[in-house]
């Protein structure tokens, strides 16, 4: 990954001076200092922190861009091998809509969707297509979840050179241009203009990232994008639920998110309190409970839908369902991106400030049969997944197939249209 990190710079070349260098030295020594005051292993997984920081200040001397610098100080952390470890670079001046999504299904990574309009549609790119390498890079299960780091935060781009292979096909290769839009520098929020646009993109995000729900015979599928929601709002979800005999939780693409969410979601499944898991400290060992509700709680039947990019507290959610035997887990195998983190803002700078920011590893996870999920995620209790047809036809073969445990009836085809994709807005 160091090669494809620094090779990237080559996207993000501007005026480099001695400045911006040793505004580079300054957030790698505190990023540094973060590191040994919280992170969780005393023994910082076997690195040396010291004698990795050095290297990377040196590394920095050779620097020619910003955005090479940056890959720099994010290799340093991805040594760890540490999935909530990771550097937040500064905000940048362009958004960017590459127009296209992919996910790890099985074994292979495909594209999932595909925006309508987008230069990708126009080159060719389908739903349902294996993809095969981005810009040199293969991708594979593994390392997905690092190629969305690169061109999502650490350095977006404004194309990509891709080879994609449908499944009746041969690989082809295709350069595809992403939507960029050009921000402001600042944000004068006393301008009315700036005010409202700032405005549309907040309610545009919350859009994007809102809590939907589908209301099918006597089920209630919930699809939560991420552990966010306000008490009142949760409520009113479980109190919806609580008039159905049966409750599908869809965590399919949820990264995760607060703890106290988690605990509270937890608490809302089951009838009495219950330990989740143990928080493994550097120190100590604190556990995670989840008070139940009561009689609000719900005590319906339960399917959990989880996939390769269910993360951290929906891998702990869905874990926790099958060691209490709450429910049925299904789907593909998840993240394995179980740790609890610290997210610090940092800055650097006098006349002018630099933000940035950090995600630290302060706990590991541990649950009640004394495994940690990192690294190896949650294993469904029915492994049910897509296929590239499937994909391309827009099926959900995994919503049909939880149904049909709760004896409803519900074909592929409808249930791939409940949750259609949603597209921000440029």
């Amino acid at each position: 990954m160091a090669m494809m990190l620094i090779a990237t710079a080559a996207y993000a070349q501007q005026q480099f001076t001695n400045n911006d260098r040793a505004r580079g030295r300054t957030m790698l020594r505190s990023i540094k200092d973060e590191i040994k005051k919280y992170y969780y292993d005393p023994q910082f997984h076997g690195i040396d922190v010291e004698a990795r920081f050095a290297t990377s200040e040196k590394q920095l001397e050779g620097a020619t861009s910003n955005g090479q610098m940056f890959g720099i100080i994010a290799q340093t952390l991805l040594d760890f091998d540490d999935s909530h470890l990771y550097f937040q670079p500064p905000p940048r001046q362009a958004r960017v809509e590459y127009g296209w999504r992919y996910q790890a299904i099985g074994d292979k990574v495909y594209i999932t969707a595909v925006k309508p309009g987008s230069d990708a549609a126009a080159k060719g790119l389908a739903v349902g297509d294996v993809l095969l390498n981005i810009d040199g890079f293969v991708p594979d299960r593994a390392n997905a979840w690092k190629l969305r780091y690169l061109y999502g935060q650490l350095l977006p781009r404004p194309g990509a050179r891709m080879v994609a292979q449908s499944p009746d096909g041969q690989p082809r290769q295709l350069d595809i241009m992403a939507d960029v839009k050009q921000l402001k520098r600042r944000i004068d929020l006393t301008n009315d203009a700036d005010f409202w646009a700032f405005i549309r993109d907040i309610e545009n995000e919350e859009h994007l990232n809102r809590h939907r729900y589908y209301e099918l015979d006597n089920v209630l599928i919930w699809k939560m994008p991420q552990f966010d929601l306000e008490d009142h709002d949760m409520r009113s979800l479980i109190k919806k639920a609580s008039n159905r005999k049966a409750l599908i939780l869809d965590l399919r693409g949820n990264p995760g998110g607060a703890v106290e969410v988690l605990q509270k979601i937890a608490g809302s499944l089951f009838d009495h309190d219950v330990k989740i898991a143990d928080v493994h400290k550097r120190k100590d060992n604190d556990p995670m409970m989840a008070k139940s509700w009561g009689g609000s709680s719900y005590g319906g039947k339960l399917v959990v839908l989880v996939d390769s990019d269910s993360a951290s507290s929906s891998e702990v959610l869905a874990r926790l369902v099958q060691l209490e035997k709450r429910g049925t887990v299904i789907g593909d195998r998840t993240a394995g991106a179980v740790m609890r983190s610290r997210q610090t803002s940092l800055q650097t700078g006098a006349d002018s400030v630099v933000f940035y920011g950090l995600s630290v590893t302060d706990a590991d996870i541990v649950m009640s049969d004394g495994k940690s999920l990192e690294k190896t995620g949650v294993t469904p209790d029915e492994i049910v997944i897509p296929t590239a047809k499937d994909l391309a036809a827009g099926h959900d073969p995994v919503l049909a197939r939880a149904a049909k445990i709760l004896e409803v009836d519900l074909d592929a085809a409808k249930a791939g249209s409940m949750f259609p994709i949603e597209w921000p807005k440029q």
